[in-house]
């Protein structure tokens, strides 16, 4: 591949806007309107996290949005705590969310599925273990909604594994569910796509190995998803969990993923990404999207 060719494949963007211009939307469908993405914010009560998602949640207020889209990833952490502690996280989170006074559509991350970890003491028979003490707050973990003539449909990418950890995975059932949905809309429906961990990303291209690699960043059934948009006209996908602000243009589509509130997991910035928010604005057939720092001070910094 050429030079050329890579950075037209790949075009990682830092806190800047990017768009792309999808020329089958009609003017019918082409009403404008923002929204928010809103991803990690991974709320807790110490490092001063709490104060950190409400600043996040107080600017979000300020901003002219029709709706938020939560990236997933609300609590840190329900995964290894026992079920009183995960309660009392989803408990701070149900409460700070109120400041932004906006509709809410909730997306499902990894650190969101409660007792799945042995050191949490819970057991798979536990009835809100897994993702579904998550569910029982914020409803399916996969889902569509309509706004404006844009079809969003979120998306759940975790996959819960035998020995008790999480990968990168949809369901057949939610294959199969994806498949009928696209197959459902008119043609040159735009189509927005939401998934915590993402479908696309290159992240693993400039970032050390991690131990959690294997299970918790590459999508194991994530072609088989890509896939299924061809054909359609998806405006984007959006994407959290790697913390990082970054697009990848694959087969005509922009993955972007945003940075996260909590930045690097309350300390600091990741990879140079600060804490903060994306806000998405859909005109014209294109999309296009400018990141929002929080200027949250972490107090217990590392070197990112």
């Amino acid at each position: 591949m050429s030079t050329l060719d890579r950075r037209h494949f790949l075009s990682l963007v830092g806190a800047s806007a990017a768009s792309c211009a999808f020329p089958r939307v009609s003017e019918a469908q082409a009403r404008s309107f923002s929204f928010l993405f809103v991803t990690d914010t991974h709320i807790q009560p110490e490092l001063d996290a709490t104060e950190g998602v409400a600043m996040a949640m107080r600017q979000a207020r300020a901003i002219s949005a029709d709706f938020c889209i939560q990236g997933g990833d609300h609590v840190f952490d329900a995964l290894g705590v026992p079920k009183a502690r995960a309660r009392q996280l989803f408990d701070l989170y149900a409460k700070t969310e109120q400041e932004m006074g906006l509709k809410v559509h909730h997306t499902l991350g990894n650190h969101d599925c409660f007792g799945v970890y042995t050191a949490s003491g819970a057991l798979p028979t536990d009835p809100e273990y897994g993702k579904k003490m998550w569910s029982e707050r914020f409803g399916p973990t996969y889902y569509t909604f309509d706004h404006k003539g844009v079809h969003f449909i979120v998306l759940d990418s975790i996959g819960i594994t035998p020995d008790r950890f999480y990968e990168a995975r949809m369901d057949d059932d939610q294959l199969a569910w994806l498949r009928q949905d696209l197959a459902a809309l008119p043609t040159g429906t735009p189509i927005m796509v939401t998934t915590h961990i993402p479908l696309v990303t290159a992240v693993p291209s400039y970032t050390p190995p991690s131990p959690q690699a294997a299970h918790g960043n590459g999508f194991v059934n994530g072609p088989a998803a890509i896939k299924l948009f061809e054909g359609h006209n998806v405006l984007a996908v959006l994407q959290g969990h790697t913390h990082v602000n970054e697009e990848v243009m694959w087969h005509g589509v922009p993955y972007i993923t945003s940075g996260a509130v909590c930045g690097n997991w309350w300390h600091g910035t990741r990879l140079g990404t600060p804490e903060g928010f994306t806000v998405v604005t859909v005109m014209g057939g294109k999309v296009s999207t400018r990141y929002e720092t929080t200027g949250f001070r972490s107090i217990a910094p590392e070197n990112t």
